[in-house]
């Protein structure tokens, strides 16, 4: 699943067709518990999931899959130039880094020459409204041009959790800065079957405004 609206990777395609995976070097970025990696593998490709959380990539053992685990910072890879043939990441690492080009750089590096990265956040628009799923999140609450971060923290003032806005267009100049070509934008609609309400989501917001921006991103 590419977000929360349910778009999946076998009827959005855009690592491919499926039929075309088998045997293909992917790095899943901000892995988490490697829910993509393991889709992968289940089509044949070869993946590798990466997180810098240890405790996530433990749930990602304890689920199983016979693929590499790695921790590590996604803004400084553990492996070779063109390594891969595709990499991905839903809603992994690009949103909280406050450096995205840094990341960006980092992949394209690790991508062999015709390499596409496909990455999922959520959509920078969201940024201006409250994060709740009724009518109280569809009114303009905030500026989408207030790049300050959200975080959050405990008792001791320390940050336990902090994610960086970027503008569309933000996103547009970090990914040619980081020398990859922008293929497509895809910004999944909320579909009739998704009945789904939780946290921010709701296919009342989903209706009206966007929630998930895909970017397409190939090495040239």
């Amino acid at each position: 699943m590419w977000g929360p609206e349910g778009l999946d990777e076998v009827e959005a395609e855009l690592l491919g067709p499926p039929e075309e995976l088998k045997d293909r070097s992917v790095l899943e970025i901000g892995a988490g518990a490697a829910q993509c990696a393991r889709w992968l593998a289940g089509q044949g490709a070869r993946p590798v999931a990466l997180d810098l959380s240890h405790r996530q990539l433990q749930h990602a053992l304890r689920i199983g899959g016979s693929f590499p685990l790695v921790c590590a910072d996604a803004g400084a890879l553990p492996f070779a130039d063109g390594s891969f043939d595709l990499a991905c990441s839903a809603y992994g690492a690009l949103p909280f880094v406050a450096d995205p080009r840094l990341v960006l750089s980092e992949v394209r590096r690790v991508l062999r020459p015709g390499g596409r990265f496909v990455f999922s956040v959520t959509h920078p628009l969201r940024w201006a409204f409250p994060d709740e799923p009724g009518p109280e999140g569809l009114t303009v609450a905030a500026s989408y041009f207030d790049r300050t971060p959200y975080v959050e923290q405990d008792d001791e003032g320390r940050a336990v959790y902090v994610e960086h806005h970027r503008t569309i267009g933000d996103r547009v100049r970090d990914i040619v800065a980081a020398g990859f070509r922008l293929v497509d934008l895809v910004e999944p609609e909320w579909p009739a079957w998704n009945t789904s309400e939780w946290g921010g989501w709701s296919p009342l917001r989903g209706n009206l405004i966007p929630g998930t921006a895909i970017f397409v991103c190939e090495r040239d």
